[in-house]
């Protein structure tokens, strides 16, 4: 056990971890209301006027894939169609078919559309805890549009997980496990009793919900058994799940050690209630909240999943993580993630993403979250992203200092311009929601302190500014 912060190091430490930066007016009504009542304050419900000012955009439905030849070929069960010839006798290139490159032109659109979005609400939000909650369930859930193909269903799972986030975890997984774009992510649309897929069962019980080691092969076959018979409408937008009776493997199966004709629902039920579900439920959020490299000791998870309980409350859980005495504790400092970096610099600058020029949102948001490896609604893997010291690469280094000295250029700098060069570093300190400067840092920035641009840039990628201290 480290060293204990003080009051408002530990509020500035809430307000980082539970949103996406801690602005000084923020800390400073914080450490005058103490610890707990920041806290009732940050996790009840409220009005938030910045994020409902920001509406989710309307996707629609994706032009047709093919051609109008393929889709017919298809439809007779002719498989895939040879190249269509072209007029000179030669085969067509399917790269080259105009309504295949509509169809991508427009998915790339709102592929741009929902992502712009997402972090234009992460930034205007006056009560970020919702914002900072989904991303962490986006990350449990993790779930990719470059498979899943919809802008319309993934602003539909990124709904479920917002609007269900901070009630019973049993409520969200029923949700979750019949949601489309989980369902085209993991290959569960379609799965029958004659064919079942198995990566939906498998992926519920190892990430979602059970962990590593607390299920058997065959748990994962008979889970998928029970999975089988959900279709996706796709003509709908957003596209619906529906469930095919005749398709279900009818019957009972036997899923960690209970056997039942289970369905969907039911199968749910069965594994969040089992003690192997609390405790992997909260040890995935402890290291995003408390500590990524400490594992909670047996007395704090023993009190986490208490307090998380038979009702599966998560903001109950969360509460217990944030009162642990591991909380307080100096020495459990969390690197930040892309998302939490950018969206958290934006906010202390004050710049909003939907006012940048379009040049300047590719520039500093799209290339800057590709290149740092984190890309909202486009996780690598169903395992979601790295954490840790993974984003603190050399690469990644360049990235920032990119996107520093690319921000800068867009924000409001007034007040670091107004102050004398003495006084910028420690300006840039309160800005940024850091407590102090290492001595490193200290000495670079006082080099830089007569060129407000140049110092803020170098604030930006400051070490102290990586970490959510």
């Amino acid at each position: 056990m480290g060293r204990t912060l003080d009051t408002r190091a530990h509020v500035t430490r809430l307000l980082q971890r539970t949103g996406f930066g801690a602005a000084p007016d923020a800390v400073d009504a914080a450490e005058k209301a103490g610890f707990e009542a920041t806290l009732e304050r940050v996790l009840g419900e409220a009005h938030d006027a910045g994020a409902e000012a920001t509406p989710a955009p309307e996707p629609g439905p994706l032009p047709p894939r093919n051609s109008k030849r393929k889709e017919q070929k298809e439809k007779e069960g002719a498989g895939s169609p040879e190249p269509m010839p072209s007029a000179s006798g030669a085969a067509k290139d399917p790269k080259n078919d105009p309504v295949r490159k509509e169809y991508r032109k427009e998915l790339r659109r709102q592929r741009a559309e929902v992502t712009l979005w997402w972090l234009e609400r992460m930034v205007a939000a006056d009560r970020p805890w919702a914002e900072k909650r989904t991303l962490l369930w986006h990350n449990h859930w993790a779930t990719s549009i470059q498979k899943v193909k919809s802008g319309a269903a993934m602003l539909r799972q990124n709904e479920t997980l917002r609007r269900l986030g901070g009630g019973d975890f049993r409520t969200l997984a029923r949700a979750m496990v019949v949601d489309p774009a989980l369902m085209v992510w993991l290959d569960a649309d379609g799965s029958t009793a004659k064919a079942p897929n198995e990566n939906l069962g498998r992926e519920l019980m190892e990430l979602f919900v059970l962990g590593v080691g607390n299920y058997t092969e065959t748990d994962v076959r008979q889970a998928a058994a029970a999975l089988t018979g959900w279709t996706l409408d796709r003509h709908s937008t957003p596209w619906k799940a529906r469930f095919r009776p005749r398709r279900h493997d009818q019957g009972q199966q036997t899923v960690v050690g209970e056997t039942a004709d289970f369905s969907a629902r039911t199968l749910i039920d069965h594994l969040v209630s089992l003690p192997d579900s609390h405790a992997h439920v909260a040890g995935r959020m402890w290291g995003a909240l408390v500590s990524n490299e400490n594992k909670p000791s047996k007395t704090a998870l023993a009190r986490v999943t208490a307090a998380y309980g038979k009702n599966r409350d998560t903001t109950a859980m969360f509460r217990a993580m944030f009162t642990d005495d591991a909380f307080a504790d100096s020495g459990n400092v969390l690197v930040k993630q892309p998302v939490e970096y950018v969206v958290g610099s934006l906010r202390a600058l004050g710049v909003r993403p939907s006012k940048l020029p379009e040049k300047a949102r590719e520039q500093l948001l799209t290339r800057t979250l590709a290149g740092l490896g984190q890309v909202p609604f486009a996780p690598e893997s169903v395992g979601g992203w790295p954490a840790g010291a993974a984003w603190l690469t050399t690469s990644a280094a360049q990235v920032r200092i990119g996107f520093a000295q690319g921000l800068v250029r867009h924000a409001d700098l007034g007040d670091v311009e107004d102050a004398s060069a003495k006084e910028r570093p420690g300006l840039l300190a309160r800005k940024l929601g850091i407590g102090a400067w290492g001595d490193a840092t200290r000495g670079v920035l006082n080099a830089a302190a007569r060129d407000p641009h140049k110092v803020t840039a170098l604030a930006l990628t400051a070490p102290e500014h990586l970490v959510l201290s």
